[in-house]
């Protein structure tokens, strides 16, 4: 089992309110382990441990992370709350719940009032990929490497769109 980040290396910190939460944050991991983005996973809920949220908004930039994705449904106050304490970038992924289907926690997220932003993605697993990407498009503002490593992967998204264009069209006339 490989070691995880010491703190000196983490950059990105993803943080859920729930463990039900980790089947969808999973994918953002995949695709910050996927750039090579030092990462941690936490759980930590606004409302069951609001101590330890307010601990570790406080303490997240002295540790070296730039930017704090923070996933949760229903009320989804986690990431607005960890916004409120911190001025590093909080991008907030809204889980899919049982009440109303995650817009609920879509709407607690996007409409933060103003003067505490949270940059908000879409409910569930494109959220989750889309947090991720965007943590790497500001994290690659500084990093040329990873700006080079983030062009290749839209360039390689791009080829595929275009082989499977090409495909569908030969099928089409087949």
């Amino acid at each position: 089992m490989r070691e995880p980040p010491s703190d000196a290396q983490v950059r990105v910190a993803v943080v859920m309110g729930s463990k039900s939460d980790h089947e969808v944050m999973k994918e953002c991991a995949a695709i910050l382990k996927q750039f090579h983005v030092p990462h941690e996973v936490r759980v930590i809920s606004a409302h069951r441990t609001p101590e330890r949220a307010r601990e570790f908004a406080l303490g997240a930039e002295s540790r070296g992370i730039r930017i704090i994705i923070a996933a949760a449904g229903k009320a989804a106050h986690l990431a607005g709350v960890l916004a409120a304490m911190t001025t590093l970038p909080v991008l907030g992924v809204p889980m899919v719940t049982s009440d109303l289907g995650g817009l609920d926690s879509l709407l607690s997220m996007v409409q933060m009032p103003f003067g505490i932003p949270v940059g908000t993605t879409a409910i569930g697993k494109a959220g989750a990929r889309n947090a991720a990407l965007l943590a790497v498009s500001i994290l690659a503002l500084s990093d040329s490497d990873l700006n080079q490593a983030l062009k290749r992967y839209r360039e390689q998204m791009q080829a595929e769109v275009e082989r499977d264009d090409a495909a569908i069209r030969q099928e089409v006339w087949a």
